[in-house]
């Protein structure tokens, strides 16, 4: 079973534009597996919209994988959405792995939008359905609960066949979804107990449902810092004292990767905590000399 490990940003830490085109470059050249972008579209901290990044992404590099954690597929029209990816799958030969969620019921964006969070799964699964039959290149006729269609189709296709759809979210229903829809499934910022009783849930309904997913397919998400780390820092992901945010030497941040790989993951998203270009190249550099040859395996 393989061991990946790619590196994420999600507010953004660079400071100018172009640098962070010199740590995709950067990351390519080092041999990470995957860049990541969080997807986050309301706020006033600068914040990257994920797949504007993922297609800057399939033209500033040529080998490393790209994802997005998680966009919310509520908030999107599935006919748009399913061409972005498309769009970006075929630019970049094969290289997306699209992940998607509902967005959590206490996120400003509902209110911003004047939208109804109560109906997000809803949406987001009828959302996803119709993706995934446009990915295929079906001729979608649908009257749904929330999108109507009459012979939508998208061409050219994804690269990819099936296009990978990793799904977000650790409530039952998004276990459910993972299990229905799912090609993969990734943890957001969750310790790593949290992470295995997840991953355990969805291989149990996934035997119930009689469908499989490659076990290579299950990640986890890892806020983490080679050094002293702020409390400014580490509280923008809400958990602090150790829980998910992991600090120090080298050593420490694979001790929590491996807690992880224990737990069942198998894909890795290392969010380097850094300020300034400088701060943020000097973390990938140590996390691709010192963290990643001790966690991935082949």
């Amino acid at each position: 079973m393989k061991i990946r490990a790619g590196l994420g940003i999600a507010a953004f830490p660079f400071d100018a534009p172009r640098d962070f085109f010199a740590f995709a470059e950067r990351c390519e050249a080092g041999g990470v597996d995957s860049l990541w972008q969080t997807d986050r579209l309301q706020g006033s901290e600068g914040q990257l919209e994920a797949l504007a990044t993922m297609a800057t992404l399939a033209g500033c590099t040529h080998r490393i994988k790209f994802g997005m954690n998680a966009v919310v597929a509520s908030l999107r029209d599935p006919l748009v959405l399913a061409k972005q990816c498309a769009t970006i799958d075929f630019l970049s030969g094969g290289r997306l792995l699209p992940v998607f969620g509902v967005g959590a019921l206490a996120d400003p964006v509902w209110k911003a939008t004047g939208r109804d969070p109560g109906e997000r799964g809803r949406r987001a699964d009828e959302a996803l359905e119709i993706a995934q039959r446009l990915w295929r290149g079906e001729e979608v006729q649908l009257t749904g609960r929330h999108y109507a269609y009459a012979g939508a189709r998208i061409a050219p296709l994804p690269v990819q066949q099936p296009l990978p759809c990793w799904i977000g979210g650790s409530s039952p229903a998004a276990i459910r979804r993972t299990a229905r829809l799912g090609t993969g499934w990734l943890a957001g910022i969750q310790p790593p107990a949290e992470v295995g009783r997840v991953i355990a849930a969805i291989r149990s309904e996934l035997e119930r449902s009689g469908r499989t997913i490659d076990p290579d397919h299950y990640g986890a998400t890892i806020p983490c810092r080679i050094g002293e780390l702020d409390a400014a820092l580490a509280g923008r992901f809400g958990r602090t004292g150790g829980e998910v945010v992991v600090a120090g030497a080298a050593a420490a941040v694979i001790a929590r990767a491996r807690e992880y790989v224990a737990a069942g993951a198998t894909k890795l998203v290392l969010i380097p905590l850094a300020r300034g270009t400088r701060d943020v190249m000097e973390q990938a550099e140590r996390l691709i000399a010192e963290v990643l040859p001790a966690i991935e395996t082949a």
